[in-house]
């Protein structure tokens, strides 16, 4: 399994900005893909960004999220990111970094609340 370090959650505003950084524990290169997950109090975990971190780019975003969330990997940093712009508050939720190699590793979380 991969170890994923993540970091950047915290309390912002409503039409603010955050970014999520996930650092995993081996070369992204050797990553079949990383993303993000959410889940908020009495919901499902549910996708919200997911991009290929193999051969070729291939990135998903939950619909919620698009036009809005940016998923970003820099290969020299070995981290994924996620951009979150224009928050809303029903983006509160702890979030989770996700790794695929393709046995499935999970970040600890982190925390993400949008109100003002």
């Amino acid at each position: 399994q991969v170890q994923l370090v993540e970091s950047g959650g915290g309390l912002v505003q409503p039409g603010g900005s955050l970014r999520l950084s996930c650092a995993p524990s081996r070369s992204i290169s050797s990553i079949d893909a990383m993303g993000w997950y959410r889940q908020a109090p009495g919901k499902e975990r549910e996708l919200v960004a997911l991009i290929r971190t193999g051969g070729f780019i291939n990135i998903n975003y939950a619909d919620s999220v698009k036009g809005r969330f940016i998923i970003s990997r820099d290969n020299a940093k070995n981290t994924v990111y996620l951009q979150m712009n224009s928050l809303k508050p029903e983006d509160t939720a702890i979030y989770y970094c996700y790794a695929r190699t393709p046995f499935v590793s999970w970040g600890q979380g982190t925390q993400v609340t949008v109100s003002s």
